[in-house]
């Protein structure tokens, strides 16, 4: 395998017979190479640009000519663009590329009684931005959705618009692209993608909102060497998305990863899915809104941002409320730990903010319930909603760069014929 800090490492396994899934048969090709060494190149142009041709041949360890050849098909792509010359002590100055910030998608991303869609650019950056009110009706809140969208689109005229990427409080199936599982949302089983696609005439992508901050953590905050992770969504419920072997695990109908809706307390309140009990009603920020009000009926508090405000300022019950939400949070690490092992666990929500809060009460149940051994890494991802946003336009993105490269192959083979 290539390493793409410039290395070559070949993997020599022990030889003998292993199981191959003849369903899924997938014979290695000069095409299969094509499309490997397209990505290295186009990851170190993003992670390092601006960059010289010279320089990804050297990082990637491909032939200049193979580089020169991939860099050209990512420009001929719209991916990548030249820019201004580079120095040298002496010789010819090279031309640097970079990615191509005029190259945009449109990110949707749906809470219970609000969205919030924005155009977002392939370095990540969040171009503009507008909030949506939507209701448990999902065919009237997707058009208020889609006229959002007609009224933000205007402001990126001069960009190219690859598609619509859109993160939900829910579970949507891979097979179908429908949204089967939403019920802080309060919406049933809706095709929300053939709606959107039908008005505005753009590829949409969808997908649950956990799996989405993963992908912006992966693609946009480095997690090189990381193949086994869990995301912890805390919101107005609490959603999860298993990475497994460096591969999103979504399990039968997506519906890999739901532990917030794990029962832990048999007697606990009714959720939203028709259980009892289930961990986020004991996690969620909706969870420590409630404990706020058993703690100070008249406190008045409407919104968790308003009740991190009220800690911060010395509310000795926000404090209180905002202590046992991260205790639960702990807790409910268990179950994740117990079952994947990961190595590392990501918390993302409003709750990032005050990590010096959180963080240390998360610790500290996570390493007091860990069965063996230490405890994965906890971190916050730090981007809040950001992040759901920002994933959402990495499925855009991601589906464009299969789709091009795909393209490309088959154009190759046709030469080839």
């Amino acid at each position: 395998m290539l390493n793409i800090r410039g290395s070559r490492k070949l993997r020599l396994d022990k030889p003998g017979i292993r199981h191959v899934d003849l369903t899924e048969l997938q014979l290695a090709s000069s095409e299969t190479a094509r499309i490997i060494n397209r990505d290295i190149v186009l990851e170190l142009i993003r992670t390092s640009q601006p960059i010289s041709r010279a320089d990804l041949a050297r990082r990637s360890g491909l032939g200049r000519s193979t580089v020169s050849q991939i860099v050209e098909q990512l420009i001929d792509e719209n991916w990548v663009r030249e820019g201004a010359m580079g120095s040298l002590p002496r010789g010819r100055r090279p031309t640097m590329v970079g990615l191509n910030g005029d190259l945009v998608a449109i990110a949707v991303d749906v809470h219970p009684g609000q969205a919030s869609v924005a155009i977002v650019d392939l370095n990540g950056r969040l171009l503009s931005r507008r909030p949506v009110p939507i209701t448990s009706d999902p065919a009237a809140s997707v058009r208020l959705i889609i006229e959002c969208i007609q009224r933000i689109r205007p402001t990126a005229l001069q960009k190219s618009t690859e598609g619509i990427g859109i993160s939900l409080p829910g579970r949507v199936n891979p097979t179908t692209q429908r949204l089967i599982f939403a019920p802080n949302l309060k919406w049933p089983e809706f095709d929300i993608k053939k709606m959107v696609e039908t008005k505005l005439g753009l590829p949409v992508m969808l997908e649950n909102d956990a799996t989405a901050c993963l992908m912006a953590e992966r693609i946009f905050a480095r997690m090189d060497g990381v193949k086994d992770a869990v995301l912890v969504a805390v919101g107005e419920g609490v959603g999860t998305c298993v990475l497994a072997n460096g591969q999103v695990f979504s399990g039968h109908n997506g519906m890999a990863g739901e532990f917030g809706h794990i029962l832990v307390d048999p007697n606990g309140p009714r959720c939203a899915c028709g259980q009892h009990g289930c961990w986020e009603l004991y996690s969620s920020g909706r969870a420590a809104l409630r404990y706020y009000r058993e703690l100070k009926p008249k406190g008045n508090v409407v919104t968790f941002q308003e009740l991190l405000n009220r800690a911060e300022d010395g509310d000795s019950a926000a404090a209180q409320a905002l202590t046992k939400q991260a205790t639960w949070i702990g807790r409910g690490l268990r179950m994740i730990i117990a079952s994947v092992s990961p190595s590392m666990i990501l918390i993302a929500g409003d709750l990032t903010a005050a990590w010096h809060r959180f963080g240390p009460v998360i610790e500290k149940e996570a390493a007091d319930l860990t069965l063996a051994g230490s405890a994965p890494l906890i971190r916050p991802t730090h981007e809040g909603e950001i992040a759901r946003l920002r994933g959402a336009a990495a499925l855009v993105f991601q589906r464009g760069a299969r789709r091009t490269t795909s393209a490309g192959v088959a154009a190759s083979s046709a030469k080839s014929a």
